[in-house]
């Protein structure tokens, strides 16, 4: 869950429970109105699945919550590794 937001660099490390991940946040968010939001992205908002399996996950997750694994390199770039519904692994990024 995210606890604080900053533009460039961490003012300070994370610490031992915590991670940094680097986001992009579009133009056109103005934060003078009292409903502010700005929506960062990750670069992981997507995960591609095989042919024909994704349909059936999609409409699944409509109804109830799937989960991520991802690897976070040092300069806080993000990539899904792995697509989880519950504790079960229903499909792993394959080691190049």
């Amino acid at each position: 869950m995210p606890t604080t937001a900053w533009f460039g660099k961490a003012p300070t490390p994370a610490g031992a429970e915590e991670a940094d991940i680097s986001g992009h946040v579009a133009a056109g968010w103005d934060l003078r109105s009292e409903a502010a939001t700005i929506a960062p992205e990750y670069g992981i908002e997507r995960f591609y699945l095989p042919e024909g399996e994704g349909l059936a996950i999609q409409n699944d997750m409509r109804v109830r919550p799937f989960g991520i694994k991802l690897a976070l390199a040092a300069d806080g770039t993000a990539q899904i590794k792995a697509l989880l519904d519950g504790d079960k692994t229903l499909f792993e990024e394959p080691l190049y």
